[in-house]
């Protein structure tokens, strides 16, 4: 059997026999899961990135670190995910959040992929209240090594090879910080988006996603790290490469949250 691809249109989704994930999840605090018990797709499950997907946050290992494997079989045994499922996740942000679901499972061995065009694509009608599947027996994959770096292998890595930043430009060039102790980036970082992955909340196609890393100096993710602020929409940026036909760069989870919070330099501007 053909792999699945790392995005899906709407359209094919019932047609994958899959377990539909809604990831939606905010900056501002709001709470993902009323949006999800207000209306999603038919069959949905909820995952909640902050329990489902993250280890306790610290000054130390950032806002979103990375849970232990163990951790992660667990939650989705209890979700009802289990090691033969297809995943399709989505969200109402473009894939932000849901990305961070696809990337960690997709390293992981699963079939996984986002709803191009996320909630909005949708073409039917919703479902409220909240769905739970039967929870199964997930066993423990451990996390690969070379999927993702540390904080001492990002500076490394910014000073020879290519590091890319998913926030948005103001808050890379250091003009303003919401969440995080500090502004600014990693030194010799580079600005790239995760909305500049889309087109009117879509992926842009893998011809135009191609020419928008080149000019990044991107052509191999293999050569790339990618952070942001907490190591979510990071995940996009990494999925946008694989979408691309880039291959497949690796994640520092940390990212600026944990960078932030320590006394390394951070760069401003440009």
């Amino acid at each position: 059997m053909q792999p699945l691809g790392v995005i899906v249109e709407a359209e094919e989704v019932p047609h994958l026999h899959a377990v539909v994930c809604d990831v939606r999840w905010y900056l501002d605090g709001r709470p993902g899961r009323e949006a999800y018990e207000a209306g999603h797709v038919p069959g949905a499950i909820f995952v909640d990135l902050d329990r489902d997907l993250t280890a306790p946050p610290s000054p130390e290992a950032g806002r979103h670190p990375l849970p232990p494997a163990e951790d992660f079989a667990v939650a989705l045994g209890a979700l009802g995910i289990g090691p033969d499922d297809v995943i399709v996740a989505y969200d109402d942000n473009g894939g932000m959040s849901a990305g961070r679901l696809v990337w960690m499972l997709r390293v992981l061995g699963w079939e996984a992929m986002l709803l191009n065009g996320g909630l909005q694509a949708w073409d039917g009608p919703l479902e409220t209240g909240a769905v739970k599947r039967p929870a199964v027996d997930c066993p423990v994959r451990p996390w690969p090594d070379g999927a993702f770096v540390d904080i001492g292998e990002v500076a490394e890595h910014a000073a020879t090879g290519i590091v890319i930043d998913a926030r948005g430009p103001e808050r890379f060039r250091g003009e303003t910080e919401p969440v995080d102790p500090r502004p600014g980036h990693v030194p010799g970082a580079r600005n790239a988006p995760f909305a500049a992955n889309l087109d009117e909340g879509r992926f842009r196609s893998p011809d135009d996603l191609r020419v928008h890393y080149a000019a990044l100096g991107v052509t191999d993710a293999a050569e790339v790290v990618a952070y942001c602020g907490s190591g979510v929409s990071a995940c996009h940026d990494l999925i946008a490469m694989e979408y691309a036909g880039l291959g497949r760069g690796r994640l520092y989870v940390g990212s600026w949250s944990q960078w932030s919070a320590t006394d390394r330099p951070a760069s401003t501007g440009p």
